[in-house]
């Protein structure tokens, strides 16, 4: 109902469109991917939020964790499965409210940061409850990731170059869901599903720490604009 009503606003937008003047060729293919890698702010960005979900999703893992390690039926793991997008949501929220205005940057990386240590505790969570919690602040931490991701890279990106800037963002994203669902199986398969939980979280950490130092105008970034 929600995707129905999405897609009936996106069809009332008004834009004026302009057709590009530029051949086709395999340069124009792939200035995504040059723009991208030459303005360190949206790399940083973009990659960020690859690395993180790549280490640090433990969703592929839920259905062991419900059964062998909380003990809680297909009524828990429901709850667990949608925690993450209750704290998206509730975070959406609080940011419709009160938006980021400084710091955007650290704060990007903070949520990162908040992510891991939150898979952290709930890999290592034998309680229900608080599992619940650990992937509720999960989704509530990648909500701020992603909003100042998207926000940033539409800014960033003039008018002729968004589209293509953005399909280099779903390919990063759409590459790190799947691949780190095959990362948390494989871990799982050699340190059990807890160190495989564990380990990711901390490598999200270390992730937030490296950026902080590898993109420099990431950190540094003060407001959206």
């Amino acid at each position: 109902m929600i995707l129905l009503l999405a897609c009936t606003l996106t069809l009332t937008v008004r834009y004026h469109q302009r057709r590009s003047t530029s051949e086709a060729t395999w340069r124009t293919v792939f200035a995504g991917v040059t723009y991208v890698w030459q303005r360190k702010l949206l790399l940083g960005a973009i990659s960020l939020d690859l690395f993180a979900v790549l280490l640090g999703g433990a969703t592929a893992l839920l259905p062991i964790f419900a059964r062998d390690i909380l003990q809680t039926g297909p009524v828990g793991l429901g709850l667990l499965r949608s925690a993450p997008a209750v704290g998206a949501l509730t975070m959406s929220l609080v940011l419709t409210r009160w938006p980021l205005q400084r710091h955007v940057g650290r704060r990007m990386l903070a949520a990162v940061g908040v992510f891991g240590v939150a898979t952290i505790v709930f890999g290592f969570s034998t309680h229900f409850g608080l599992s619940l919690v650990a992937l509720v602040i999960t989704g509530a931490a990648d909500n701020v990731s992603v909003v100042t991701r998207q926000t940033l890279m539409q800014l960033e990106t003039p008018d002729e170059m968004r589209g293509r800037v953005a399909a280099v963002n779903s390919i990063f994203i759409g590459a790190s869901n799947q691949l780190g669902e095959f990362e948390s199986g494989a871990t799982a398969a050699l340190f059990g599903p807890v160190g495989s939980v564990v380990l990711g979280g901390i490598g999200t950490l270390l992730v937030a720490v490296t950026w902080r130092h590898l993109f420099p105008a990431l950190a540094k970034r003060d407001r959206m604009v």
